[in-house]
């Protein structure tokens, strides 16, 4: 994974609280400086469109200007005079579009200063770009090319989803995260949105949060164990290099365990699930508990059924011949070493190499003082 290419942010909507993921290809940092990397969540979308963006210096912080193909310009900035009290997380956006020569433009596209029309969405940035995209529609810009989703995105929705939070679609058909709807007290809000924010920090994502959804009284979220996916994967990627039956039985034997094995362990889950939800009481909740014991009861035949399989491959007991002579050619492993299955239901080597040690004090409400951690330095919120 390469998660700096990827940015998050969080960002109060009404009484709901938004994440959106952005996984546009920023220009290497030895390309951009340091204020072209502070803007390359804004000049990546543009140059998506083929358009040619550069940052440079306003009135008192720095603007992106963006050349459009009837010669007229495109400038995004943040507050001027007076400037942002927040120069990393701006509290509002302007964009116009200007053309000296012939015929002379000056149009307001967005405006969310205080007393401007797009007021109501603050320093939101999706907002900005979803304004500007639709100006760039009307003028002729050809769009960008829809892409299937990066692995840096999967990466931070997985985040975002142990976190708590739900998969959704904008108006547009612009995927992003949000919390439950019904979590609208916003002390539950921020332990949420400040667990989610360490654990995406912890994975290397660039953040940008408004510092008011973030609860500096909390625990810093440390990197945890393995997921338990995760180790289940690793079960998968030692089956190709298996030489012997009984390596392959090894996984399948962590699955269909009886008593103890994953999908009998899947199957309590579903069916006290069943039995919590139907506590409510209403229809719709009786005929989802009804549906969760039907996927159990199928999934406990699939595991006898693959409980049998296992068995007889287990009863095979012989070399694999393709993988046996590969290996063979290949360095024999130390005695020493402990088996594959162990192995891949061990902790993560790299799990406090990946630990954020460092972070604001408890008593401090200056949360922006550290751009390296929550939260971060990049503009939006």
């Amino acid at each position: 994974m390469h998660p700096d290419n990827a940015l998050i942010t969080f960002e109060q909507e009404g009484s709901h609280v938004l994440a959106w993921i952005s996984a546009s290809p920023f220009p290497p940092a030895d390309d951009a400086s340091e204020r072209d990397h502070r803007y390359n969540f804004l000049t990546a979308p543009l140059q998506q469109r083929g358009l040619e963006c550069t940052v440079e210096y306003g009135l008192s912080d720095y603007i992106v200007h963006a050349e459009l193909p009837d010669g007229s310009s495109l400038i995004i900035s943040p507050p001027q005079e007076p400037p942002s009290e927040h120069p990393e997380s701006p509290e509002s956006w302007t964009v116009t579009r200007h053309r000296s020569t012939k015929p002379a433009v000056h149009e307001v596209i967005y405006d969310s200063e205080p007393d401007g029309p797009h007021a109501r969405h603050g320093g939101s940035v999706p907002n900005l770009l979803a304004a500007v995209d639709a100006r760039l529609d009307q003028l002729g810009v050809p769009p960008r090319r829809e892409q299937e989703r990066s692995a840096e995105e999967r990466a931070a929705g997985t985040v975002l989803h142990r976190a708590g939070f739900v998969p959704a679609v904008a108006f547009g058909g612009e995927h992003h995260y949000r919390l439950p709807s019904a979590m609208t007290d916003p002390a539950e809000q921020r332990l949420v949105v400040t667990r989610a924010f360490d654990m995406l920090q912890a994975e290397g994502f660039n953040l940008v949060c408004d510092p008011a959804l973030l609860d500096p009284s909390l625990p810093l979220a440390r990197d945890h164990e393995m997921s338990l996916g995760d180790r289940l994967g690793h079960l998968a990627q030692s089956i190709p290099a298996a030489t012997h039956t009984s390596e392959a039985v090894a996984p399948l034997s962590e699955l269909t365990a009886p008593g103890d094995g994953v999908l009998q362990r899947v199957v309590e889950i579903l069916d006290t699930t069943a039995d919590w939800w139907e506590g409510f009481g209403d229809t719709t909740d009786h005929r989802y508990a009804d549906r969760l014991r039907l996927i159990a009861e199928d999934l406990d035949s699939y595991a006898v059924w693959l409980r049998a399989i296992r068995d007889d491959l287990a009863d095979r007991h012989t070399a694999h011949r393709s993988t046996a002579r590969a290996q063979a050619n290949r360095t024999a492993p130390s005695p020493t070493a402990p088996s594959r299955v162990s192995a891949a239901l061990a902790p993560s080597p790299s799990v406090e190499q990946r630990t954020v040690a460092v972070r604001l004090p408890a008593e401090s409400s200056a949360r922006t003082a550290l751009p390296s951690v929550r939260p971060s330095s990049a503009p939006g919120r």
